[in-house]
């Protein structure tokens, strides 16, 4: 099975590197991502399979990256989970984000969610 790009945007590095296992385990191609102003970078540069996305991050708010990335015609395929602490927020993204977790994020219920997100 080919390995599909994704991206972890995550500034808690611990996070980010359980994720990003998860995401790997589901086969996908990681690539970890602390900063909001780099993740808008790199989506300038690539279109990835999926992103695993916090809220809250340096420079640029998770919100305005999932923005960013449903208002970009060539980003419209990717599918986008959401992984915050932050409740309130969580219920307006509700049909914007593919899927909203509430942290804590367990590793293999990441990894499924990932499989079932994969395309075919």
């Amino acid at each position: 099975m080919k390995k599909l790009p994704a991206l972890v945007i995550e500034d808690d590095k611990n996070l980010a590197l359980a994720f990003g296992e998860a995401i790997q385990e589901a086969s996908y191609d990681v690539e970890i991502i602390h900063d909001g102003q780099i993740a808008l970078e790199r989506l300038d540069e690539i279109v990835p399979a999926i992103v695993i996305l916090d809220l809250h991050i340096p420079n640029v708010k998770g919100v305005d990256i999932l923005d960013y990335i449903r208002e970009n015609e060539r980003l419209a395929d990717v599918r986008v989970i959401v992984a915050t602490a932050d409740s309130r927020l969580a219920n307006e993204l509700h049909g914007i984000a593919d899927l909203v977790l509430l942290k804590p994020v367990g590793y293999k219920q990441l990894k499924n969610l990932a499989e079932r997100l994969r395309p075919i």
